[in-house]
C-alpha cells in the first residue's frame, strides 16, 4: 500500500521535493560565487537547478503521459546541465571539494529517481 499512495499533484512527488530542495541549496551556496559570475556560471547553475523541478511540474500538470515523459527528459538534461557546471565551478575554484560532494551525491539521487518515474510512465520506451 505504501508504494501505491495516490500522486495527486505534482508536490505529491519526492523527486520534486527533492529537487526543489537542492536548487535551493544550489542558489544558497552560489551566494559565495564572486560576484562577476553573477550573469555567468552562477547564472547558469540556478537555471540548471530550477528547471529540474520545474519540468516534473509542468509535465505533469500536462495531464499525459507522453508529455509527461517529455518534460522528465528535459529535467534529466538540466540534471546533466547542472552536474557539468558544478564540476566546472569546482575546477575552478568556485564550489569547495565538500560542496561539490554534496551536491552531487543529491543531483545523483534525483536523477535515479527521475529514471525510475520515467520507466513508470513510459514502460516501454528505448534506453537513453
Amino acid at each position: 500500500m505504501e508504494d501505491q499512495q495516490k500522486i495527486r499533484g505534482f508536490k505529491d512527488l519526492i523527486v520534486w521535493q527533492r529537487s526543489v530542495a537542492l536548487a535551493v541549496k544550489i542558489y544558497q551556496i552560489t551566494r559565495t560565487f564572486p560576484r562577476e559570475e553573477i550573469y555567468g556560471l552562477t547564472s547558469q547553475i540556478r537555471r540548471a537547478a530550477i528547471s529540474i523541478p520545474s519540468n516534473i511540474a509542468e509535465g505533469h500538470g500536462r495531464g499525459s503521459q507522453s508529455a509527461f515523459a517529455s518534460h522528465l527528459d528535459i529535467a534529466l538534461g538540466s540534471a546533466a546541465e547542472l552536474e557539468t557546471q558544478l564540476e566546472i565551478a569546482l575546477k575552478i575554484g568556485y564550489l569547495s571539494q565538500e560542496n561539490h560532494v554534496s551536491l552531487l551525491a543529491e543531483l545523483t539521487e534525483i536523477t535515479r529517481m527521475l529514471y525510475g518515474l520515467l520507466n513508470k510512465v513510459q514502460p516501454n520506451r528505448h534506453a537513453h
